[in-house]
């Protein structure tokens, strides 16, 4: 694809990646259209710029100078980020790139209406922060008999906490506290160590830890994605210095944002070599294991669908894992149809595009319920809440089966 990036664009306003790896990006799409093929939004809406290709378009034509406008905004927001389609690329188009950057200069020429910019703002303000977000779930969970059915639904009802494992083995490992998965699902991160535990590596909370990022930086909020990334790479560091073997996720979304650090970094001149670090040390649970010897876990008999998110499967690209290490503990896993569809949470779209993220998730229901499993499993906080909001069957992170 030809382009040629208007002079007036400033680099510093779409993305650190830089001028010369967006006209990268741009020209390595040939336009061929195997993207729309496994496009969510596509599907279902069925519009050219509903899907990568014409979305490509559009930002093509607002970095070489169009003005960008309130219906150009749309179609990008309604993007799940899912990227099913870099997956599908014959020419390794980086889209997710190629979105962020668009986005935010469209941001910045379009604007935004009053509810919309306030219901980011709010997102913005208390989601990444895990206080905030664990007090307003709090009241949420008290006015519960008050709000709307379809709000209701979203919150999940508290948990007991159990008591972190106090281990004294040599080999170790971190975890960061994240943002919204303590108050949501406590329980993960817990079973997460527990499992380890069992297999003699001792899982540490990394308590100066923050948000990963995700989040901000999908909402055009850069500047704050980066701090909270800093704030990471500096709590991580001193562990890493004293042998922390990896630094764990849970949640398949952060692991994409955290193991993106080294890039988003490249060009500091204090963070680059910091956060390539970093983001080596990164290990989805899922990759941890599958170097572990798991002879001391069994499955339950119980018959498992599993969900791989679209930050496992097309971000981190570890399709598969989990369900072979939950296979070869002898779990039966039933098929699911067009496993590669996103299941409509995609972080915060949820909230934001509503009708579309309901047709996703009763789509993916439809598909995880065909075989009628026991239990529905997944990997991300984000999925794993959306779908257990009309699943028949209890969702559960597949880390808690082992322990």
């Amino acid at each position: 694809m030809h382009t040629r990036l208007a002079d007036h664009i400033d680099a510093s306003h779409i993305d650190a990646s830089g001028r010369g790896e967006l006209e990268a990006i741009l020209r390595a799409c040939v336009h061929c259209g195997f993207c729309n093929a496994t496009c969510p939004t596509y599907q279902l809406l069925g519009d050219e710029l509903d899907g990568p290709r014409g979305r490509i378009y559009l930002i093509k034509q607002v970095l070489e100078g169009q003005t960008a406008t309130r219906l150009t905004q749309t179609h990008l927001d309604r993007c799940l980020t899912c990227r099913a389609c870099e997956t599908t690329c014959p020419s390794g188009v980086q889209y997710g790139r190629l979105l962020d950057a668009g986005r935010d200069i469209v941001e910045r020429q379009a604007g935004r209406a009053f509810v919309d910019r306030l219901k980011r703002y709010v997102i913005i303000r208390v989601f990444p922060y895990r206080r905030r977000f664990a007090l307003l779930l709090k009241m949420a969970r008290r006015l519960r008999p008050l709000l709307p059915p379809d709000l209701n639904s979203k919150i999940p009802p508290a948990t007991p906490q159990d008591l972190w494992p106090r281990s004294k083995h040599a080999r170790k490992m971190g975890i960061l506290p994240g943002c919204v998965q303590p108050a949501l699902a406590p329980a993960i991160d817990l079973a997460a160590a527990k499992v380890l535990d069992r297999l003699g590596i001792a899982l540490l909370q990394v308590e100066n830890g923050a948000c990963c990022g995700a989040l901000l930086y999908h909402l055009s909020a850069h500047d704050r994605a980066l701090e909270m990334a800093r704030q990471n790479i500096d709590a991580c560091v001193p562990y890493l210095d004293q042998g922390m073997e990896a630094i764990v996720s849970t949640a398949s979304g952060c692991g994409v944002m955290a193991k993106d650090y080294g890039r988003l970094f490249k060009d500091d001149p204090v963070y680059a070599e910091k956060a390539a670090r970093f983001s080596a040390a990164v290990k989805d649970i899922a990759e941890v294991l599958a170097g572990e010897d798991l002879s001391c876990f069994q499955a339950s008999g119980h018959s498992i669908a599993f969900q791989s998110p679209c930050t496992l499967q097309h971000g981190q690209r570890l399709k598969g894992l989990p369900e072979a290490i939950l296979q070869k503990l002898g779990y039966r896993l039933t098929p699911v149809g067009d496993a590669h569809l996103c299941c409509g949470s995609a972080g915060v779209y949820s909230l934001l595009q509503p009708d579309l993220s309901t047709q996703l998730r009763d789509g993916k229901l439809q598909a995880l319920q065909a075989a009628r499993p026991d239990l529905i499993a997944t990997a991300n906080i984000g999925c794993l809440t959306h779908l257990q909001t009309t699943s028949q069957q209890k969702v559960v992170h597949w880390i808690e089966l082992l322990h």
